[in-house]
C-alpha cells in the first residue's frame, strides 16, 4: 500500500472514524473533517446493535456476518473498545414469521436458538412480560457508538491522522476529478475524498454533480438516567427494543432504529419510557433523562452505498443505515479499494452505479 496517498474523510461518525483509522493504519496521510466533531450526527442516536439479523438477501447477510467478525479483529487491534457480545433476545414478529426467519437464517449458519418462557426468564430475569416463543442469538452484541468513534479517531490521530472541525462548502472539482474539499473558502487538496457524512452526504456529493439517493427517516429513542443493572443484553420485544448501556442507561425505541416521533416528540418519549418501565421488574426508580431524534441515512433500497462514483474520479462514498454493524468491514474494504484498487466481492451489490441502471 502506498504511504503517500493523501485522503480526506468527511464525517466523524462510526463509518468515517473506522475508515479514517483503517486508512491511517495502512499508511495513508488522512485528514478527517467534521462539522459536528467526533461522534458525528447519526452515530450518537444509534441503538448500536451489532447483528446479522434480517439480513435478506443472503448476500447482505454474508456482508453483515463478515462485519461481525471484523469487530472482533478490530477489538484485538485496538484494546479497550467499548464492545460487548451480550446476546439478543427477539420476539417482535408473530410466531409463524419468527419461525420462518429462524429457519432461513439458521440455514445460512446464524446461531439462532429457539427459547420458551423459562429460558427467556433465565436470559433476562428482570423482564415483567415474557414471550411464549422467542429467538436468542448469543453472538450478537453492541458497541457504545460515540465512545467507539472517539476511540478510533483518537488512535488514528496518534498514528498521524489530522482531525479538523469545519464545514465542507463543496468538493473541489477539476476536469471531472475531485482534487480536495473547500472549507470556509480554503481548498484542502487530496488524492481522494471519502464522503462518510451520513445524512449530510447527498448535499456534499451534489457539489460535484453526484446524486446520492438517500432518505433520512427520523427515529426517536429514549435514554434513562444511569441505573442498577436490569438487562443482560438486547431485547427486541413487540414494538419495544431496549438495552442497557455500559454506564447503566436503559435506551429504548419502538424499534432499534427508533420510531416516529410524531407531532409531539416529548409526549411520544414519555409514553415510550412508561412502556419501557412497565416491561422491567425493579424499575421503580428508573427516570427518563432525555430523548433523541436521529435522522438515519438510508439509501432508498435499504442497502449500503460503498463505492467510488462513476463519472467523477477521486471520490469514494460510504453511506449506510447499518453503520454500527458494518463499520469495521466498510473501513477495511474501503481502505483496500482506495489504496490498492482491490474491491472486496462482498461489496459487489453495493456500488452507487446500481441506481443508474
Amino acid at each position: 500500500m502506498s504511504s503517500a496517498k493523501q485522503v480526506i474523510v468527511i464525517g466523524a461518525g462510526v463509518i468515517g472514524a473506522s475508515t479514517a483509522w483503517h486508512l491511517t493504519k495502512a499508511g495513508a496521510q488522512v485528514t478527517v473533517i467534521s462539522e459536528s466533531g467526533a461522534g458525528g450526527v447519526a452515530t450518537p442516536n444509534s441503538f448500536a446493535w451489532i447483528n446479522a439479523s434480517w439480513g435478506n438477501p443472503e448476500t447482505y447477510f454474508r456482508l453483515r456476518i463478515r462485519a461481525m467478525a471484523e469487530w472482533k479483529r478490530l477489538a484485538n487491534d485496538l484494546p479497550g473498545l467499548p464492545l460487548a457480545w451480550c446476546g439478543g433476545l427477539c420476539w417482535d414478529l408473530p410466531a409463524d414469521k419468527l419461525e420462518a426467519y429462524a429457519a432461513e437464517h439458521s440455514s445460512w449458519g446464524y446461531g439462532i436458538e429457539r427459547v420458551g418462557r423459562e429460558q427467556a426468564a433465565r436470559i433476562e430475569p428482570n423482564l415483567a412480560v415474557l414471550p411464549d416463543f422467542a429467538l436468542y442469538v448469543a453472538q450478537e452484541g453492541v458497541a457504545e457508538p460515540v465512545a467507539t468513534a472517539k476511540a478510533l479517531l483518537a488512535d488514528a490521530e496518534r498514528r498521524g491522522a489530522r482531525i479538523a472541525t469545519g464545514t465542507v462548502d463543496r468538493l473541489a472539482l477539476v476536469d471531472g476529478k475531485v482534487t480536495g474539499v473547500v472549507v470556509s473558502g480554503d481548498i484542502i487538496a487530496a488524492d481522494e475524498v471519502v464522503i462518510a457524512s451520513g445524512a449530510g452526504a447527498p448535499a456534499i456529493a451534489a457539489t460535484a454533480g453526484i446524486r446520492l439517493p438517500i432518505e433520512t427517516p427520523p427515529g426517536l429513542i429514549v435514554h434513562s438516567r444511569p441505573y442498577k443493572k436490569l438487562l443482560n443484553g438486547l431485547v427486541m420485544a413487540d414494538r419495544l427494543h431496549m438495552r442497557q448501556t455500559a454506564e447503566g442507561r436503559i435506551i429504548a425505541g419502538s424499534d432499534f432504529g427508533g420510531g416516529d416521533p410524531g407531532e409531539d416528540p416529548q409526549a411520544t418519549a414519555r409514553e415510550l419510557f412508561e412502556a419501557t418501565k412497565a416491561m422491567l421488574r425493579g424499575s421503580e426508580g428508573l427516570e427518563l433523562d432525555f430523548h433523541t431524534v436521529g435522522y438515519r441515512p438510508t439509501p432508498v433500497d435499504g442497502f449500503p452505498i460503498v463505492s467510488r462514483s462513476e463519472g467523477v474520479s477521486g471520490v469514494y462514498i460510504a453511506v449506510t443505515h447499518s453503520g454500527i454493524t458494518l463499520a469495521p468491514a466498510v473501513g477495511l474494504f474501503a481502505t483496500r479499494e482506495i489504496l490498492d484498487g482491490e474491491r472486496d466481492a462482498l461489496l459487489r451489490p453495493y456500488a452507487l452505479s446500481r441506481f443508474a441502471r
